[in-house]
């Protein structure tokens, strides 16, 4: 996997030969997908199709032949249609994936609880470290590599986040990065430059806490929050690394970007 690797006690960089134990993963899968309108009207976004799978199943086939031993899914929007299509295992030829869901609105017609407050209502059924990857981005050329996993429980971060280049929509992009493969929340006018935040990322549980979060585990009053607030206290106090991801990646946020990938623009 094309990435720079970050700092960390090198005991726990270890080879996934070595049998290296995987964390779980979460999916973001709850939004509404309003730019993605009529599609989404009648389709969750993580459904519509990419080169013939829908978007969701590029994560879980990565995730899956990684050794990920399972995967938090939250739906909202239309969301009882991801179980239904998806089931509770996914089998990408003979590496098994279970499939747990965080149904954040048993109607599937309310908003999302954004990221941080959908993470939190899913954190019972997470570890202290997971995965996070956004079920409408496409990086066909990521590896949830489980020495980076490894890497990351033996520091002190709560966060590492894979940057990528910035997109067209997205010119100023979201975070710069230190010589030390920190992130760093860089102040208007700072000319360093920055990277786009690519929805991939390490997490910590104990980020979902005090003093970055104040929103209690399993989120049972329903709070929306973003996860952008959490990093950047984070940031502050030297605790969020990061890479940089050179492999093919797309925020599918558009249908003109959609039409893209599948080559009928």
């Amino acid at each position: 996997m094309p990435f720079a690797p970050f700092s960390a006690p090198a005991t726990a960089v270890l080879s996934p030969a070595a049998g290296l134990l995987q964390p779980p993963a979460m999916l973001l899968a709850a939004g509404r997908g309003e730019r993605m309108r009529p599609l989404t009207d009648h389709c969750p976004k993580p459904l519509l199709e990419v080169q013939g799978r829908p978007l969701l199943q590029w994560h879980l086939q990565a995730l899956a032949q990684a050794g990920v031993p399972r995967a938090v899914i939250n739906t909202g929007w239309l969301g009882a249609q991801i179980p239904q299509r998806l089931g509770s295992v996914f089998d990408s030829g003979g590496a098994q994936l279970p499939l747990v869901y965080s149904d954040e609105d048993p109607s599937g017609q309310g908003p999302a609880l954004e990221t941080a407050g959908g993470i939190a209502r899913a954190l019972p059924q997470l570890g202290a470290v997971f995965w996070l990857a956004a079920g409408d981005v496409f990086a066909p050329d990521f590896t949830f590599d489980a020495a980076a996993a490894a890497a990351f429980a033996a520091s002190d971060q709560l966060a590492h986040l894979w940057l990528v280049a910035n997109p067209e929509h997205h010119p100023r992009g979201d975070f710069g990065l230190s010589a030390q493969g920190l992130a760093l929340d860089l102040p208007e006018g700072d000319p360093r430059p920055r990277w786009t935040y690519s929805t991939i990322a390490l997490l910590r549980a104990e980020l979902f806490a005090a003093p970055w979060c104040a929103i209690p585990a399993g989120n049972p009053e329903g709070e929306r929050a973003a996860l952008g607030p959490l990093l950047r206290r984070a940031m502050a106090a030297g605790r969020v690394g990061a890479s940089l991801y050179s492999g093919r990646w797309t925020d599918v946020g558009t249908p003109e970007r959609l039409d893209m990938l599948n080559g009928t623009s």
